[in-house]
């Protein structure tokens, strides 16, 4: 079962997340602020992190950085509500595999999910 952390601080949105990806098979482990994230990857090797990046204690862009800073190669798929010319370009540059702006659009994201695992596996 493929294996993703979510890190997202609206309860809202995780809890919407964390449940439609469950029904489509993915087990979710959830963090809450960039910190836990840093942990959580340390611990739960997911295969993915779909990181927001406005999160408390450290944000996304951070969390990225360091990640890729210590050659964590997990790909990440930046969810934020940053959706300006050059948000993009610069959640590329922090280390992000991908970038969906929200609000979210599940199918759309889906779509990003699966591409981003087969670009990983295709290595």
């Amino acid at each position: 079962m493929t294996k993703l952390l979510l890190v997202e601080d609206h309860e809202e949105l995780w809890d919407f997340l964390s449940r439609r990806l469950r029904k489509r098979g993915f087990e979710v482990v959830l963090a809450f602020d960039g910190a836990k994230a840093l942990e959580q990857v340390a611990a739960q090797a997911p295969d993915l992190v779909l990181l927001d990046m406005d999160l408390p204690v450290m944000d996304g862009w951070s969390v990225a950085r360091a990640l890729r800073g210590r050659g964590d190669a997990t790909p990440i798929i930046a969810l934020t509500a940053h959706a300006m010319s050059g948000d993009k370009d610069k959640a590329i540059a922090a280390g992000c595999d991908d970038y969906h702006a929200k609000p979210v659009d599940f199918a759309r994201l889906l779509a990003q999910v699966d591409e981003v695992l087969l670009r990983r596996e295709d290595g």
